[in-house]
C-alpha cells in the first residue's frame, strides 16, 4: 500500500469521526429542542389530555425529557 492511498484512509476516517460528533452534538440539541417544546406544550395545556393530544399533533414525545443532573 502507497503512502497515497494509506493518506486517503485516514482523511476518511477523520471525515467518518468529525460527522459522528456531529450527528451526536445534532442529537443531543434535538433532544433540548424537544424537551423545552414539551415543557411549553404542558404550561399552556389545561388538562393532561388536552396536553396528550396538543403532543401528539405536533409530534412532540414526552417520553423522551431527560433528567438534567447538576
Amino acid at each position: 500500500m502507497t503512502w497515497a492511498q494509506r493518506s486517503g484512509s485516514s482523511l476518511a476516517n477523520d471525515e467518518d469521526s468529525r460527522m459522528g460528533v456531529i450527528r451526536a452534538e445534532e442529537a443531543v440539541r434535538l433532544g433540548e429542542q424537544n424537551d423545552r417544546a414539551v415543557l411549553t406544550v404542558a404550561g399552556h395545556s389545561s388538562d393532561s389530555r388536552e396536553c396528550a393530544e396538543l403532543l401528539a399533533m405536533l409530534g412532540l414525545d414526552a417520553g423522551r425529557r431527560r433528567h438534567k443532573t447538576a
